[in-house]
């Protein structure tokens, strides 16, 4: 399938799967339910990862200032610019891309293979926009909040490593935070998330949802998503950065 070809099919299914749907109610339920597989159970992993993360940025910040002539204040206000503009974004980006694009991709590409989608579409249901619409809402409401936890929580990791190693003090280290604070770092990685979770559910669904085969096609197909959904991650913060910053 050529990029072209792949592209068209691509936004034709997402006319579909943005089609009025038949039953708000039954929509409602199923983006709760998508709210609850795709972002809350993802929080731990986000959570853990952004601890390590803040602490390991905390530590590379303050080894690499070997000029006494810099304020340790610098090491917190590192940290947290770095966390704020691209780490808790794009790096938690990319791995929502394996975590939840992967799912999203091996549900609906089995429910493909075992001709359960052929089935929702015998019925007279849109099963494009019934699959996939509720995912996408879900992962696009949940991406900025855990975005959010993503911050609060590389900044605490931060907090107990630096001290901790001896690498900053924790008056240096909180003054840091607190020093020069731009409000619209916040307001561009809150608009990168969107987009980001866009892609993910998206790309992802699309993947699924046009596999042929079997098991190990579906497989394959979950590869595919995730390569496929970092580039354009990458692509899309590329340009973002270019046109917000």
């Amino acid at each position: 399938m050529n990029i072209f070809n792949q592209t068209g099919q691509y936004f034709a299914l997402l006319i579909k799967v943005f089609s009025k749907p038949e039953r708000h109610s039954l929509y409602v339920r199923q983006t709760f339910n998508e709210i609850e597989n795709l972002g809350v159970k993802s929080v731990g992993i986000v959570a853990v990862i952004s601890v390590f993360m803040g602490g390991i940025m905390t530590l590379q910040v303050a080894y690499n200032m070997v000029n006494p002539l810099l304020p340790n204040t610098l090491i917190g206000l590192g940290n947290r610019d770095s966390l704020i503009l691209e780490f808790s974004s794009t790096i938690m980006g990319l791995i929502m891309a394996g975590k939840i694009g992967s799912n999203i991709t091996s549900e609906i590409g089995s429910m493909k293979v075992t001709e359960q989608i052929d089935s929702l579409e015998i019925m007279g249901v849109n099963s494009a926009s019934y699959l996939i619409l509720p995912k996408i809402i879900a992962v696009v409401l949940m991406f900025p909040l855990l975005y959010i936890l993503s911050v609060f929580f590389g900044i605490i990791g931060g907090l107990i490593v630096g001290p901790a190693v001896g690498a900053v003090t924790l008056t240096d280290y909180l003054n840091g935070i607190q020093y020069s604070f731009n409000p619209y770092y916040v307001t561009f990685s809150l608009m990168k998330c969107l987009v980001f979770g866009f892609l993910i559910s998206s790309i992802s669904a699309f993947f699924g949802y046009t596999v042929e085969g079997g098991a190990f096609d579906v497989g394959t197909a979950s590869t595919r998503a995730v390569v496929n959904t970092n580039i354009q991650i990458l692509v899309w913060d590329l340009i973002l950065t270019q046109l917000l910053l």
